[in-house]
């Protein structure tokens, strides 16, 4: 199983970070180890001073597929969720600033944590409301019809470089909003009104 994962799909969010809007999606990959579900609780790396939440729709994978045209895409997931992405922004922007692949900025142990999925013939995925309350206030607002690359996009660039396989996720981008997480906050994920991610920062 992998963890496909876009990078800079909100424009507000890119804007946010000062970084630039590509002309194809951002890509990188979060490996097994990274994933946390349940209601398991996220500890903060020793070697970071400034962990950032990013909440995230997730797409699960239901179809193995090379190179799949975007007109087909839809039929590669069964279900979405809600995820965090979460980021060691110190050492991310360390590595930036030396032009050094920032992987293990964005795919240390527990950085990703998903959400209880519910099935898309129940959903609009192209349309879907979700956030992020961090103490029960909401830190990140957004919807997939914000997205600058769709999700049929995002199935079809990837699918160029990487088989997909039953049960592999992808993680489609975050909204603008992001910031440090702090031991003790309880984060709480929602696609509408429905929670379907919660967990303690430790």
């Amino acid at each position: 199983m992998k963890i496909i994962c876009i990078g800079r799909n909100y424009a507000a969010h890119a804007a946010e970070l000062n970084n630039p809007v590509n002309e194809d999606p951002v890509i990188f990959l979060k490996p097994e180890t990274a994933l946390i579900t349940g209601r398991l609780p996220f500890f903060i790396p020793d070697f970071s001073q400034d962990v950032h939440h990013e909440i995230e729709l997730v797409l699960r994978i239901c179809k193995t597929g090379k190179r799949i045209e975007e007109r087909f895409a839809h039929k590669y997931f069964d279900a979405v969720t809600v995820g965090i992405d979460f980021t060691a922004r110190d050492l991310q922007l360390e590595l930036k600033k030396k032009s050094l692949p920032w992987e293990i900025s964005k795919g240390f142990d527990g950085s990703a944590a998903v959400g209880s999925f519910v099935s898309v013939n129940d959903l609009n995925p192209e349309s879907l409301d979700f956030s992020l309350n961090i103490n029960g206030i909401t830190k990140q607002a957004g919807n997939s019809s914000m997205m600058i690359f769709p999700i049929r996009k995002i199935i079809s660039y990837a699918s160029e470089f990487f088989t997909l396989k039953i049960g592999d996720l992808i993680f489609t981008g975050t909204p603008a909003g992001v910031g440090p997480v702090k031991r003790n906050d309880v984060l709480e994920g929602f696609i509408g009104n429905q929670c379907l991610l919660k967990l303690k920062v430790k």
